[in-house]
């Protein structure tokens, strides 16, 4: 029951919000913005990369791109901040800084800073850390900016004295990129811890079974192994060997030891021994890398508790220390619930709410109760979508709405994808564009959610 009421609050807040977040101002708010400025990750991002390859394409936002309104009306194009822009009858929200330094020539563009454009919240984006997914430093085809939000603020600093005026509104979500990033280093450690086990592990067991089975019905069987397996190791280590040459070695061995039928015998045994072989190699490689990956988990959950407290930092020092009064920051949404979560096992999708928790948690004892910030519980409203999406109006919340194969989607990603790459059907209502990124309509559905905690907090 708590849940359908909890959803119908959020769809009530479409009264409050306004039809859609139409422009033009509303007379009835109880406070007036002279400004909106953002800072964050794709999720707030309004165009930062919308250059280049990127725009011809028709992309530029990490959602639903382009007024496909003709399509279904709520197919608008537009991320929760512009329509909280329209709301408080302020300009559409424009990037910052905008850029790309891709691999080809297609996806380059320079670093342009622009002049009264407060939408500094750019994809990719980390809490501190300036490499986050898609920088060139990944070696990303994209070669996204990922301007950390640290850096976000200083810039915004620099233009404006040095301080916020106090009648503008601030908008803070960050995060999502750490996690995204720190699972994908954990997911190549595994990977590489579980090659080099699973390699020597096979290797060995290689040798051992093939020269178990050419020691077979010789006088001593035990040397005759040890031959065997002694003439395989050295093949092995001469420079220019081929695996029929060590086949060739393995079985002269045994038949100096007296297996006479080894030459005839040893490829068949090389066969069995290799399958065999990888077999054991690909225990010891899923062992290795849950081993390595469990021992990862509590330096991973720490890392996301300390972004926590580093984003806690910035928004206190750096924001209100510095004369902002409406501080809007949401938290992070239930990373675990997206298409790109729920593809995941269970130990990884334990993980990845450890690491959401520990980051939230940090928001919550650093921010709550400042009377200067609102802190969104976006995780708890993202994770009741999932488990009852009816009342909010959503049709689809575990698969993506853009087609995103290589035919169609070139970067595989919500940042190119429009009208024209969708997938058959009225995809209008999903919850996700891409695997992490919300469709137009569920960035309305923020965007109520937002507005209707600050018109109980006051601010609208």
């Amino acid at each position: 029951m708590h849940q359908t009421k909890f959803a119908l609050a959020v769809l009530a807040a479409a009264v409050l919000a306004g039809c859609g977040g139409a422009s033009g101002g509303d007379q009835t708010l109880k406070v007036k913005y002279t400004a909106q400025v953002s800072f964050g990750d794709s999720l707030s991002d309004v165009g930062s990369y919308a250059v280049a390859g990127v725009a011809a394409s028709g992309g530029g936002k990490f959602t639903i791109n382009g007024d496909n309104t003709k399509i279904n009306p709520e197919l608008t194009g537009k991320n929760w901040t512009e329509h909280l822009a329209a709301q408080f009858g302020l300009p559409a929200p424009c990037a910052a800084e905008t850029g790309l330094e891709g691999s080809i020539p297609t996806l380059q563009a320079p670093r342009v800073k622009h002049a009264g454009c407060f939408g500094y919240a750019m994809g990719g984006s980390r809490v501190t850390n300036p490499v986050g997914p898609n920088n060139k430093a990944t070696k990303s085809v994209l070669g996204a900016l990922t301007v950390p939000v640290v850096t976000q603020i200083a810039n915004h600093l620099a233009i404006s004295g040095g301080k916020f005026s106090g009648t503008e509104v601030v908008f803070v979500m960050a995060g999502g990129n750490d996690v995204l990033f720190l699972l994908g280093q954990l997911q190549a450690g595994a990977t590489a811890a579980g090659g080099a086990a699973g390699a020597t592990a096979g290797a060995q067991a290689f040798v051992t079974n093939l020269a178990t089975a050419l020691a077979v019905g010789t006088a001593d069987p035990v040397a005759t192994a040890q031959a065997v397996a002694a003439a395989i190791v050295a093949e092995n280590a001469r420079v220019g060997h081929t695996d029929a040459s060590v086949v060739t070695a393995a079985a002269t061995a045994a038949y100096m030891k007296g297996n006479l039928n080894a030459p005839t015998l040893a490829a068949a045994a090389a066969a069995k021994a290799k399958a065999d072989a990888t077999v054991t190699g690909n225990a010891a490689g899923a062992k290795a890398g849950a081993e390595y990956a469990a021992a990862q988990v509590p330096l991973l959950v720490a890392e996301m508790k300390k972004a926590g407290i580093e984003l806690v930092a910035q928004v206190k020092d750096q924001i209100i220390a510095k004369g902002a009064n409406n501080v809007v920051v949401n938290n992070l949404p239930d990373v675990a619930g997206t298409p790109s979560g729920l593809s995941k096992d269970a130990n990884t999708k334990a993980l990845i709410n450890a690491m959401v928790s520990a980051f939230n948690s940090e928001l919550s004892a650093g921010l709550g109760g400042n009377a200067k910030v609102l802190l969104v519980d976006v995780f708890k409203v993202s994770n009741d979508q999932g488990a009852n999406p009816g009342p909010y109006g959503l049709t689809n919340v575990t698969e993506t709405a853009c087609d995103l194969s290589s035919a169609k989607n070139f970067l595989g990603s919500s940042l190119v994808c429009n009208g024209t790459n969708l997938k058959a059907g009225d995809v209008s209502h999903y919850s996700y564009a891409d695997d992490v990124h919300p469709t137009p309509f569920n960035n309305l559905l923020l965007a109520r959610y937002v507005a209707k905690d600050m018109v109980v907090r006051g601010w609208l």
